[in-house]
C-alpha cells in the first residue's frame, strides 16, 4: 500500500540541521500520523507521498518550506514581574537559554526562550526553535495502512495501548467512547 490521503503512516527518520543530528526516530517508537490531516509540514508530506513500506527517503526542506525565517517581532521584552510566583522569581527560571512554556492573551500555549535578563524586563524569543533552519530528513517508511473512521474523525492515530497524554480525550478533543481503542498523539 502506498502513502496517500487518509492513510496512517509510520516512519523512522533522522533530522539533521547544519550537520548536527537534532532528532532520531527509531522503529521501536516510529512517528505515526494520519497523512493529509494537516499536522505535518506540507513539504514534508509532499516528499513522502506515494512511498510504501520499505521505501527509504532523503530530502531537505529549506527554511521557507519548514518553519520560515526568524521573525524579529517574535522577540519581545516582558515585564520581569510576570515571572513571579507568590511574589518571588525562581532564579533558575530566568536563565539565558531556558525554555519557558507561556500563554498569550488569547490562551494559546507557546514556548519562549530566555534571551536576556535585564533589570526590569526579560527578553524572550517566541520563534519556533527551528525557524531560519534548513532541515534534512533521512529515513524509511515502516508502516502504511488505511486510517479508521474514528482516526479520520479525530485527526490522529489511535492504538490499542490507550490514550496518549495530550490527546484531548475527555477534555472535548475526542469523545471518551470514541477513544476506547486508545489515542496515540
Amino acid at each position: 500500500m502506498n502513502i496517500t490521503k487518509d492513510t496512517v503512516v509510520s516512519l523512522t527518520y533522522q533530522l539533521t540541521v547544519e550537520g548536527n543530528v537534532i532528532e532520531t526516530v527509531t522503529a521501536e517508537r516510529p512517528m505515526e500520523f494520519v497523512f493529509g490531516a494537516g499536522y505535518l509540514l506540507p513539504k514534508f508530506e509532499e516528499n513522502v507521498n506515494g512511498l510504501k513500506i520499505g521505501d527509504k527517503f532523503s530530502f531537505e526542506l529549506k527554511s521557507d518550506e519548514a518553519y520560515g525565517p526568524k521573525n524579529a517581532d517574535a522577540i519581545v521584552e516582558l515585564p520581569k514581574n510576570i515571572f513571579e510566583v507568590e511574589g518571588e522569581i525562581d532564579p533558575q527560571l530566568l536563565t539565558v537559554g531556558n525554555q519557558i512554556p507561556m500563554m498569550d492573551g488569547e490562551g494559546h500555549r507557546m514556548m519562549g526562550v530566555v534571551v536576556e535578563v535585564k533589570e526590569e524586563v526579560v527578553v524572550m524569543d517566541f520563534n519556533h526553535f527551528l525557524a531560519g533552519a534548513d532541515l534534512s530528513f533521512a529515513g524509511e517508511v515502516v508502516g502504511v495502512r488505511e486510517a479508521t473512521e474514528e482516526e479520520l474523525a479525530h485527526g490522529h492515530v489511535h492504538t490499542a495501548g490507550g490514550c496518549g497524554e495530550g490527546c484531548g480525550c475527555g477534555d472535548g478533543g475526542c469523545d471518551d467512547e470514541g477513544c476506547g481503542s486508545g489515542c496515540n498523539c
